[in-house]
């Protein structure tokens, strides 16, 4: 198995960082590519983040309520 590391997505040129909203799966859950794994807001408008690969939540790097640059690394993915 390998590790994918989740980065926070920019939405737009003007998009710097964001807060995590909440995770909307625990770690050791199974997810699916395109399934919405936590919302994030930025600019004032809450977006779901779906995850980028199928797999297994390994870690949560960056806990709600916590404000983070785009492309920071928020989760952990076991593939």
């Amino acid at each position: 198995m390998a590790e994918f590391t989740m980065v926070l997505p920019q939405y737009g040129m003007g998009m710097q960082d964001g807060e995590i909203v909440r995770w909307l799966k625990e770690v050791g859950e199974r997810v699916e590519e395109g399934e919405n794994l936590v919302e994030v807001e930025a600019a004032k408008t809450t977006v779901e983040v779906p995850a980028p690969v199928s797999g297994t939540l390994l870690r949560i790097l960056v806990d709600s309520g916590d404000t983070v640059d785009v492309r920071t690394a928020i989760a952990v993915i076991e593939t």
